[in-house]
């Protein structure tokens, strides 16, 4: 998962003008000062041990890059080996009682009745607007829910679902602070995961979840999913246990530290939403292409707040929709703002998010761009960047493709 997501922290996308710079730049030692009032991780000492560069993020201390590290090494190693991040963070919540099922249906497009159990899915909180609240992973257990969303939304979302408890449903909501949770991605990560547990994890496949002693550490909740387009799992770990399994996933020769520079950069590769960006509360998941969250019995009953207008778009299309774009040439990346504009000048949309590829070593954003030629791909547009025009080609997404486990 995150994200999974930045949320409105600037990282990569703001760091620095020149895409070449900043993938290679090492990690700087600057400390926040004392003055600087942040919540930290489980996992803050381990961040200082390896002298990262902490920045503050949705009021976290949190890594951007370890030292003698760059960005662009960090996303590399992620691509060809394997990646720890924290993302422990972000907000973990067990929803329980008889009626949890039902409960969460009113608040999500999701079809948590119609999951096989063990199953996840990404799925989104809409308002009366069909904006998006926030995007999160549910996760179906026999006697639970596992619902882990955005930190830079974890108090509305956390008051949007006390606000909707009615008091005929049976339903308890417990938010996990006690927990961390531990991003491992990379085509090596089932290797080096396989060999700290007993299970078999080739019987695990992407969006699945499972409970399964870890050596050392103990009893830890697995899913095999994240948001890297990359193999891995997301691992829920007592904020006691999450240093000591940090340190034994580091021992592994094919694994390294990731900050949360290389998870921005990784995750637009892999053309994966920034939500305070790519999507909003004033976004609907058809404008962001996200139709495929929306489970197939929710199309037909609706039920979800918004679902009037998510349905109706669903039906008819909507005005805007969400592009990938890849620069034709070289210079300074399009950024969250910059106009994209026909050749004949005239401005059709705006950027969400860009930055330089590692992997691809190409110039890649996303954007809104009317309907009717979001489908044209191939098309060349114009993105300004400080007022100088440059070109890029209308592409599908992700810019990267996926290697998750889904055989």
């Amino acid at each position: 998962m995150i994200p999974k997501s930045l949320g409105h922290f600037r990282c990569f996308n703001r760091l620095s003008t020149e895409h070449q710079k900043i993938c290679n730049r090492p990690a700087s030692l600057r400390w926040m000062s004392s003055k600087d009032v942040s919540k930290k991780t489980c996992l803050y000492d381990f961040h200082r041990d390896r002298q990262a560069r902490m920045e503050l993020f949705a009021g976290y201390s949190m890594p951007i890059v370890y030292k003698d590290q760059t960005i662009k090494s960090e996303h590399l190693q992620t691509r060809e080996r394997a990646s720890v991040f924290d993302v422990s963070h972000m907000m973990q919540v067990f929803l329980r009682g008889k009626d949890r099922h039902k409960f969460i249906e009113t608040l999500t497009v999701a079809d948590i009745e119609g999951m096989k159990l063990d199953k996840c899915t990404l799925s989104v909180l809409t308002n009366q607007s069909g904006g998006i609240i926030d995007d999160c992973i549910i996760g179906k257990r026999e006697n639970h829910l596992h619902m882990v969303s955005n930190a830079g939304n974890a108090e509305i979302v956390w008051k949007w679902l006390n606000e909707h408890k009615n008091g005929n449903l049976d339903i308890h909501i417990e938010r996990l602070d006690n927990r961390g949770l531990i991003a491992l991605q990379g085509p090596m990560a089932a290797e080096v995961l396989q060999a700290m547990v007993s299970i078999d994890l080739k019987n695990i496949k992407f969006m699945e979840t499972t409970e399964t002693n870890i050596k050392g550490v103990g009893l830890c909740i697995v899913t095999r999913c994240g948001y890297t387009g990359e193999d891995g799992f997301e691992i829920s770990v007592e904020s006691t246990k999450a240093r000591e399994l940090m340190d034994a996933l580091c021992q592994n020769n094919l694994v390294k530290p990731a900050g949360l520079g290389a998870r921005d950069t990784l995750r637009l590769e892999a053309g994966l939403c920034l939500h305070g960006h790519d999507i909003t509360d004033q976004t609907t998941p058809v404008e962001a292409t996200l139709n495929w969250v929306i489970g197939k019995r929710r199309r037909q009953e609706g039920g979800f707040p918004g679902s009037d207008i998510v349905l109706k778009q669903l039906k008819e299309g909507s005005k805007i929709k969400r592009v990938g774009l890849v620069a034709k040439g070289a210079g300074p990346p399009a950024r969250e703002g910059s106009k994209v504009k026909n050749i004949d000048g005239s401005v059709i949309g705006a950027v969400t998010s860009g930055t330089f590829a590692p992997k691809l070593e190409k110039n890649i954003a996303m954007a809104y761009l009317p309907t009717e030629l979001s489908k044209e791909m191939g098309r060349t547009l114009v993105c300004e960047v400080r007022g100088k025009a440059f070109e890029y080609e209308l592409t599908k997404m992700p810019f990267v493709k996926s290697n998750y486990y889904i055989k």
